[in-house]
């Protein structure tokens, strides 16, 4: 799938949310970020929830990181950070949190990515959630090469 091609999945139910969710957390791999947009209650939280618990192989509590601002989870190859950014006034305190290394080096899920300005990755994968009569749309740009073909196949062969 080309770069500039978005991916839009139809996600009917909360479940297909978090099956979208654990796709993502079998193929994201250190360095990869996902900025996950949307006006609230869209699953946001719900998505990186399912992604999460995946990774870690449990049903670990995550709690939304709106009031924390940031939550890290260790799993055997990387760490991922869960953000909440909505709080920010300015990009400069999204670097404060030391989201700018951990970009390099973890899977990083952003909510209220444009709280960062021009310090988000170019290259990451950006994930739109809105309404779509009794559930929700995913519309998926950027990655990096291949990541949303991968997600396509995958989320399809798990329907």
């Amino acid at each position: 799938m080309p770069t500039d091609v978005p991916l839009s999945l139809s996600l009917a139910s909360e479940e297909e949310t978090a099956r979208l969710g654990a796709v993502l957390a079998t193929l994201l791999r250190p360095g990869d970020t996902v900025l996950l947009e949307g006006p609230i209650g869209a699953g946001k939280t719900h998505l990186a929830r399912a992604l999460i618990q995946t990774r870690l192989g449990h049903a670990e509590d995550v709690p939304s990181p709106t009031f924390t601002l940031v939550q890290t989870y260790e799993t055997p190859e990387t760490e991922i950070w869960h953000a909440d950014l909505y709080r920010l006034t300015h990009p400069d305190e999204a670097l404060e949190l030391g989201l700018e290394a951990a970009f390099d080096t973890a899977i990083c899920l952003v909510e209220w990515p444009d709280r960062l300005g021009a310090q988000a990755p170019q290259d990451a994968l950006r994930l739109t959630l809105r309404a779509e009569g009794e559930g929700r749309q995913a519309v998926l740009t950027g990655g990096r090469e291949g990541l949303r073909a991968e997600i396509e196949r995958e989320f399809d062969a798990r329907t």
